[in-house]
C-alpha cells in the first residue's frame, strides 16, 4: 500500500496539489491528517480518476438564450 502527498496524489490524477485538496475537503476523496500535511492512500485515487473535469456551468445553454430575449439583446 503506497501512501502519497497532495502533490504526488495531484500528479498522478493530472490536477493541482488545490485541486486534490478540494477533492478531500468536498469528501470525494479519503485523507488522513500526518502533521500538516495530507497522506491519501494510492488505491484511493480511483475514487477520483474518472471524475468529470471543469467547472458546472452555472445556467445552461437553454436558459441563457430566454434570459438574453427577455433583455432584448
Amino acid at each position: 500500500m503506497a501512501i502519497l502527498t497532495t502533490t504526488q496524489a495531484a500528479e498522478r490524477l493530472g490536477v493541482s496539489a488545490r485541486r486534490v485538496q478540494q477533492l478531500v475537503k468536498d469528501g470525494r476523496l479519503p485523507a488522513e491528517q500526518f502533521g500538516g500535511s495530507l497522506m491519501i492512500r494510492e488505491e484511493d485515487l480511483k475514487l477520483v480518476e474518472n471524475r468529470k473535469v471543469g467547472r458546472p456551468p452555472k445556467i445552461k445553454a437553454e436558459t441563457a438564450n430566454k434570459t438574453s430575449k427577455k433583455r432584448g439583446k
